[in-house]
């Protein structure tokens, strides 16, 4: 293996060298501004919102007040039939839990 570090021989360089040349485009130019439609958009919500917002404060706002308000609501609903009863549940003794044993004496 050679060392890098080491200096380069004139009789090891190649007789022929080549070069690589790399063009590449000029970046776009960056334009800015762009900010009508956005305006636009943003203008056209603002004027939605205070339509809704007359609308809504307003009490349905184009029309007039309604004269009597009072509905009375009269529903007859079927009655239903009984529900039957739930069987009795039987007597069943809860479980025994066997006590700890004393502490050993030392």
């Amino acid at each position: 293996m050679t060392d890098p570090n080491r200096p380069i021989d004139p009789q090891d360089r190649p007789e022929v060298v080549h070069h690589t040349t790399v063009n590449t485009a000029p970046a776009p130019e960056r334009r800015s501004g762009g900010g009508g439609v956005l305006a636009f958009i943003v203008g056209g919500l603002v004027v939605a919102a205070l339509v809704i917002g007359f609308i809504v404060y307003s009490n349905g706002g184009f029309g007039g007040q309604a004269e009597d308000t009072n509905v009375d609501v009269d529903v007859n609903l079927p009655e239903l039939p009984a529900a039957p009863e739930m069987p009795e549940l039987p007597n069943i003794e809860p479980p025994s839990v066997p006590q700890p044993n004393p502490a050993p004496s030392n």
